[in-house]
């Protein structure tokens, strides 16, 4: 399968340890087919009565087989799961550096708790695929060649019946449980990432579940989740367990085979009695080699069914290579130009911005303003390239936004995006996310600036801030944004949980750091416009008016009305 490509291509960044293990598997199973025919000789040769030395040169074989034999079986799993974690390890970067540019994007299409699922779920059992999958037929194919040369010598006719109960472990048992295992193929897995989802939920949502009264029913709808997922996999393991019967019950049959033939062989005077023992303890120790291969075809389509959920995740057509892309300039304020801009959500009726011309000049103040859902946020994260336009172009400094890397834009922006995220650890930490080095009276200024002048840089942040009001997040959010050095300003309502004074206060100081440099701000309330350069307003996804305060204000035209409602509400009129 094309999903597992980047499998193999692990694999052969770890080629020297996977050869190593390769190489302890083989000696393993030689050494124990070799082992265990060897004592089955030494057995026999004691009814006759050897000489001494014979019996001290089989009973110092013995030994040093087992020696090895455990010796080569430590290498294999040392070097088969240092592979496998190795690798393992590589899949983890290589999936999460894949899926970092798809955010938001990809929180859309895909529910959290899937999504650690796929994360942490199906990252791990790809550890199946070389221990289970790749790994064992090799390691089978070697030992069994190797056991039925060494056959050949005494019979021809057991060696027959050593290839046909090998066709039968490795062909028909595995055909047997892949074809039961196709029945129930992926249930497991998809029952495990929606009990991951529901979980999710429940702990996000465990206050609003409580007050409302809904936490029992969600209760008892997880216990529900978890049944059925126990189930499915009660079934898995019947299919697993149904495989490693099966080949015991063939491994058993040939053996028996081996000693009803041998007898015949041994009466018609073509296989010395000595010898007898020795192959049926060969026979038994070969197909113990080949337990493995009854179960391969389990671990293979559940390896494939990871390779291709996690495929899936981040198989998109829209997000580019940032290596690909050129660094925007950051020497000056950056200029902003949309034109005939339109997005639409996947899935959505209509689109979210519809034909949107816009254009900012260098060092200009702008202000979105417009009713929720009419597209302004949506501007900010096409602006981030955290989107992609479906018609239309977008350029900063005069260069295409598309062929632009996104990290030198997010290096460039000084961002305050609606929902803005914070991490558990120290009020330092969550100040100090860009890198760059301030010292405490530098951060305390700033906390001052955003009217938090009693928080102690050791204050304590839970996670997602659940310690904090939105309005103290929102101030945090901001001073984070005003400790960045960059001369584009990004703002999606950063000030809609404080009050007005905290309002003008921390927008004052804004402004001020800000007074140079591109700034577009988004907003609800119309309180301060009058010093903004450009005021657009929004609906339903188009410009509906474009203007500076006055200009609109003399328009009397939707924003005049928006900015009457206001008036009103604040009793200003």
């Amino acid at each position: 399968m094309n999903e597992l490509a980047i499998l193999s291509k692990a694999m052969i960044q770890e080629r020297k340890d996977i050869v190593l293990s390769i190489l302890g598997g083989f000696i393993a199973g030689i050494a124990g087919v070799a082992l265990f025919s060897a004592s089955g000789y030494l057995i026999s040769q004691t009814v006759f009565a050897p000489p001494l030395y014979t019996l001290i040169i089989l009973t110092s074989l013995v030994k040093l087989l087992g020696l090895l034999r455990a010796a080569s079986r430590y290498g294999e799993r040392l070097y088969s799961h240092r592979a496998t974690f190795s690798m393992l390890s590589r899949l983890r970067t290589s999936f999460f550096a894949k899926l970092i540019p798809l955010a938001p994007g990809i929180l859309n299409r895909n529910r959290s708790g899937d999504l650690l699922a796929r994360i942490v779920g199906d990252v791990e059992s790809l550890q199946n695929y070389f221990l289970r999958v790749a790994y064992p037929p090799i390691i089978v194919v070697m030992v069994f060649l190797a056991t039925m040369l060494f056959t050949s010598v005494f019979s021809f006719w057991i060696t027959c019946l050593f290839v046909l109960g090998m066709l039968a472990t490795a062909l028909i048992v595995p055909g047997i449980v892949l074809r039961g295992q196709r029945k129930i193929h992926g249930r497991v897995r998809q029952q495990r990432a929606l009990l991951s989802t529901e979980v999710t939920e429940v702990l996000y949502g465990f206050r609003d579940l409580k007050v409302y009264g809904q936490l029992a029913q969600r209760e008892q709808q997880l216990q529900q989740t978890s049944a059925v997922l126990a189930t499915e996999q009660q079934r898995a393991a019947g299919h697993l367990l149904l495989g490693q019967s099966m080949h015991a019950f063939v491994t058993f049959l040939v053996s028996w085979g081996v000693l009803a033939l041998g007898a015949i062989l041994i009466m018609n005077g073509e296989l010395a009695g000595v010898f007898l023992a020795m192959l049926v303890m060969a026979s038994l120790t070969v197909f113990e080699e080949a337990t493995v291969m009854a179960t391969l075809p389990v671990y293979k389509q559940d390896s494939e069914h990871a390779a291709k959920r996690l495929t899936e995740t981040v198989q998109t057509s829209d997000v580019q290579s940032s290596q690909q892309g050129s660094a925007l300039s950051v020497d000056h304020p950056v200029s902003i130009e949309l034109s005939g801009v339109t997005f639409q959500y996947e899935g959505e009726w209509r689109p979210a911005l519809s034909d949107i011309n816009l254009h900012m000049l260098p060092g200009s103040k702008t202000a979105i303003v417009g009713p929720s859902g009419s597209g302004k946020s949506t501007i900010i994260e096409l602006l981030l390239k955290l989107r992609t336009t479906s018609a239309g172009e977008i350029r900063l400094n005069d260069a295409s936004l598309k062929e632009l890397d996104e990290r030198s834009i997010w290096q460039s922006a000084n961002v305050v995006l609606q929902h803005s995220h914070f991490f558990q650890g120290t009020i330092r930490d969550n100040l100090l996310l860009n890198g760059e080095e301030y010292s405490d009276e530098q951060l305390l200024d700033m906390l001052a600036k955003v009217q938090l002048p009693n928080t102690s840089l050791t204050d304590m942040v839970y996670e997602k801030g659940e310690n904090m009001s939105d309005g103290e997040k929102q101030r945090l959010a901001l001073a984070r944004a005003m400790l960045h050095k960059g001369q584009f300003w990004l703002l999606d309502e950063p000030t809609s949980s404080m009050d007005y004074v905290t309002e003008q206060r921390v927008l004052q100081h804004l402004f001020v750091q800000a007074a140079e440099d591109t700034l577009l701000l988004i907003c609800h309330r119309l309180t301060g416009l009058e010093e903004m350069d450009q005021i657009v307003v929004m609906d339903q996804g188009r410009v509906v008016e474009t203007g500076s305060y006055s200009e609109l204000m003399d328009q009397r035209g939707y924003f005049y009305e928006m900015k009457k409602i206001e008036r009103q509400m604040i009793g200003e009129i």
